[in-house]
């Protein structure tokens, strides 16, 4: 099964860009996932091509009409998941990314001006996602992070398999500080025990150092992390008789 990304948007010529690129590039050129950037003003109904309209109530800006991005959802072939990226939207987490690429691929709606009619998310099954607490100027940046999130967890597409799985987020905490040569730098060296060569204490080393900079720079991450772990049930072999 290939990962199949449909892009809805008003600039079309903005994709694949940067995932042409490096591993994901890479990885489309091997047919491991598909790519098609649709424009939304191909559904337009008027001679102009016209997308959006003024708020309902007035206000600043435009407002993308319903009628058409319906048109241009329903024309898609389905079975995937349907996202528009919105800063109204659940936040992305690593969880959600590899739900995402262990299906069949998805749709994703790309916004601009003042965002999407309401309608559209009433009338249709669309999940909608935000990649952070700020606004960008269109969704298109933020369909090529949650594609990229995707496409590097496809199957033969990192060339370790351990690659997606000692990262920050994978386990609910950040992920550990690296070094490489040289040695020292500035005065700064490798930190000893990563020269050790005893593989235990480098694990107890690195889960130390992923908790304490995960209490330290993400307490609301720290904070979830404890509750998961205090809530996670016990394995039967340590249940109480």
């Amino acid at each position: 099964m290939t990962f199949a990304a449909t892009i809805l948007t008003l600039y079309p010529e903005m994709f694949p860009g940067p995932l042409g690129h490096a591993i994901a590039g890479r990885a489309l050129a091997e047919g491991r996932w598909s790519l098609d950037a649709v424009n939304i003003r191909d559904f337009a109904t008027d001679r102009h091509r016209t997308v959006d309209d003024t708020p309902a109530g007035g206000g600043a800006g435009m407002v993308l009409r319903v009628d058409i991005l319906a048109a241009a959802l329903d024309a898609q072939a389905q079975g995937r998941p349907v996202l528009a990226m919105t800063p109204r939207g659940k936040p992305l987490s690593q969880a959600r990314v590899r739900q995402l690429a262990a299906g069949p691929g998805a749709i994703i709606l790309c916004g601009r001006f003042e965002g999407f009619d309401e309608r559209l998310f009433e009338g249709r099954d669309i999940e909608e996602v935000s990649i952070g607490d700020y606004v960008l100027s269109g969704g298109e940046t933020a369909a090529l992070v949650v594609l990229d999130a995707c496409v590097r967890l496809l199957p033969g597409v990192m060339g370790a398999a351990s690659s997606g799985v000692e990262e920050s987020h994978e386990s609910g905490l950040l992920e550990y500080p690296h070094y490489t040569r040289p040695q020292e730098w500035e005065g700064r060296t490798i930190p000893e025990v990563l020269r050790s060569g005893d593989h235990a204490k480098i694990a107890a080393w690195r889960q130390r150092r992923a908790e304490e900079d995960t209490r330290l720079r993400r307490p609301d991450l720290w904070e979830r992390h404890n509750g998961a772990r205090v809530n996670r049930p016990l394995a039967r072999s340590d249940e109480q008789e």
